[in-house]
């Protein structure tokens, strides 16, 4: 009925792009903030594109995401610490200025879900199996609550639990294999729902039962290579085998 082995016991959802639209919103603000960053530095600059998110940013905790993209192009910035003000030319600056106009979109316009992730969701817990979501984001638990999802997950590992826990980013596997102990499972019961790149690398790596890719943005090729099992454009594609 879910499109799943028979011996997953627990499903380990990634949040943006996957059970929210909220990835968007995270791209127009990383393009915001590194386009501004790298006028200031050279007016004639490339601007950051779709394939610079999908490939240095999406899925990674926020400073890792500055540091790849920018050493893409050949800038290396200090650390700073986490007081910078979003203007300060460090790591934790870009991260800052990148947060602050994310949260101010959310506080506008809310939270926007997908509605085939969220039947998929229902059908997930209705089956008995458990349920997390494993994000980058600081900001996971008040997506969640605006999003009106709450109640239909069992834990939470986001980037204020990584960086407590000192867990790496995606596409290390830490941030779902925590997920699993925090549920009580074996990597193997448990199935990851992705749709970046380093979060499908993060579940092949981590050696669990099952890998799905889910492609928002064209990419379900490069799903595949990294390790997903199957591709889907939403996860209800899921139920009862249409995939």
């Amino acid at each position: 009925m879910l499109g799943l082995p028979e011996d997953i016991r627990a499903c380990l959802f990634d949040l943006d792009g996957v059970l929210t639209q909220t990835a968007k919103v995270h791209q127009a603000a990383w393009k915001r903030t590194f386009d501004e960053f790298l006028r200031g530095r050279d007016p004639s600059a490339a601007e950051f594109s779709g394939d610079d998110y999908n490939t240095y940013v999406d899925g990674k905790p926020r400073k890792d995401g500055v540091r790849d993209f920018l050493a893409s192009r050949g800038i290396t910035l200090p650390e700073g610490s986490d007081d910078d003000p979003a203007d300060a030319a460090t790591v934790a600056g870009v991260s800052t200025r990148k947060n602050v106009l994310v949260l101010a979109e959310l506080d506008e316009h809310g939270v926007q879900v997908y509605e085939g992730s969220m039947r998929y969701l229902r059908a997930v817990k209705a089956a008995g199996l458990a349920t997390a979501v494993v994000t980058a984001s600081a900001n996971g638990e008040s997506v969640i609550a605006v999003a009106g999802f709450a109640d239909l997950i069992d834990t939470r590992i986001d980037g204020l639990v990584a960086a407590a826990q000192g867990l790496r980013g995606k596409p290390a596997p830490d941030p779902f294999l925590a997920g699993a102990r925090a549920l009580g499972m074996e990597p193997a019961q448990c199935a990851v729902f992705e749709d970046a790149l380093s979060g499908v690398e993060a579940g092949r790596a981590g050696d669990f039962g099952f890998v799905v890719g889910v492609d928002r943005v064209g990419q379900a090729e490069g799903l595949r290579e990294r390790g997903a099992d199957v591709v889907v454009a939403d996860l209800d594609e899921l139920l009862d085998g249409q995939q």
